[in-house]
């Protein structure tokens, strides 16, 4: 998939924006950041979040972990380049 080779090139800890459709239909943008290690306590996820193809990534507006499914990416950009669907 476009996105996740896009999220394969940007490397942790650099800002990139993503549009994506909520799972109650709403349309949310968002700044994120991955490879962010504030906060964790080290006991991780009682699933396998790649199972269900989610993104965890860190919400730079409220300052939170947060989910993102690949599946429902309408706009993502990072290092000067755009994929939209």
């Amino acid at each position: 998939m476009i996105v996740e080779n896009l999220l394969k090139e940007t490397s942790n800890k650099k800002i990139f924006s993503v549009t994506f459709v909520k799972k109650d239909g709403s349309i949310r943008k968002m700044n994120a950041m991955r490879g962010v290690r504030k906060g964790v306590k080290g006991v991780g996820h009682s699933f396998d979040p790649s199972e269900k193809n989610l993104l965890t990534v860190y919400d730079m507006q409220i300052g939170a972990f947060r989910f993102v499914n690949l599946n429902d990416v309408l706009l993502f950009k990072a290092n000067k380049k755009t994929f939209t669907k």
